[in-house]
């Protein structure tokens, strides 16, 4: 154990890449739980790194605005596609969100096997690196969120995508296109799916202890993964899990009849 790696300049900026993540993630979480499609956000955070790859092949780097219209432009034609699916073929959804989720995953092998940096690129793309993260990359990210946030929770968004489902499906790729070249598909599965399953029988306030339970879940990782030189996205998934059992835990203590 080292205390070394406890510096805040790097740590800062993950803790907050974290907490952006957490703050548009629960709702969409819980929305996906109450919709009973789990495995939507991994398909379409799939997607997302799919045309992120593609972007990489065509000799895009960074964050030049070729790579994210490629991303965001691949993520919401996973979307639409995925919203058929929920509009056609309702009684196998999971299969055909199962399928997506595997031809793209497969696609992004197939873009990288000439690349002779592939095992890198694809590892940052699943596991992240949240440790690399700046301030200044967060300003936009920070500014799109906060967007998708008000519409999220506004009166008009709530009733309109009710009428029309693909309006959630277009912000739930744009937010998770943003959210894997952050912090990787497994986190950003983990922030969306985690959370909402620890605060589901929550009788009230679940939103907040969702919140409290992803910010916990973040920080303790970051410090972990510092002290014990972890890999800190990997670690965070665990810490999120421990988190959410903890939590569920004292909400159902707190739901039992005394």
């Amino acid at each position: 154990m080292t205390f070394d790696g406890l510096d805040t300049s790097i740590l800062g900026p993950a803790f907050l890449a974290g907490l952006l993540v957490i703050a548009t993630h629960v709702p969409l979480g819980q929305q996906v739980l109450a919709r009973g499609i789990i495995f939507l956000d991994l398909a379409v955070a799939q997607i997302a790194a799919l045309g992120v790859i593609i972007a990489y092949s065509l000799g895009f780097q960074g964050n030049s605005w070729q790579l994210q219209l490629i991303a965001i432009s691949a993520a919401l034609l996973g979307a639409w596609l995925l919203y058929l699916s929920e509009k056609y073929w309702r009684d196998v959804q999971e299969a055909v969100i199962g399928c997506v989720f595997v031809l793209a995953a497969c696609g992004g092998i197939i873009a990288l096997s000439s690349s002779p940096h592939a095992g890198e690129q694809l590892k940052d793309l699943l596991a992240g690196q949240i440790l690399w993260v700046s301030y200044q990359q967060l300003i936009p990210v920070a500014l799109l969120y906060a967007v998708v946030l008000g519409l999220w929770f506004s009166q008009w968004f709530n009733r309109a995508r009710q009428t029309s489902p693909i309006l959630f499906y277009g912000l739930f790729a744009i937010t998770i296109t943003t959210s894997v070249q952050l912090v990787g598909i497994y986190l950003v599965f983990a922030s969306l799916i985690i959370p909402a399953l620890a605060v589901r029988h929550a009788s009230n306030n679940g939103l907040r202890a969702a919140y409290l339970l992803g910010a916990i879940g973040y920080a303790s990782g970051l410090i972990l993964s510092a002290l014990l030189d972890l890999p800190s996205g990997a670690t965070i998934v665990w810490t999120l899990a421990l988190s959410a059992i903890l939590t569920a835990y004292i909400i159902r203590r707190c739901n039992k009849p005394a």
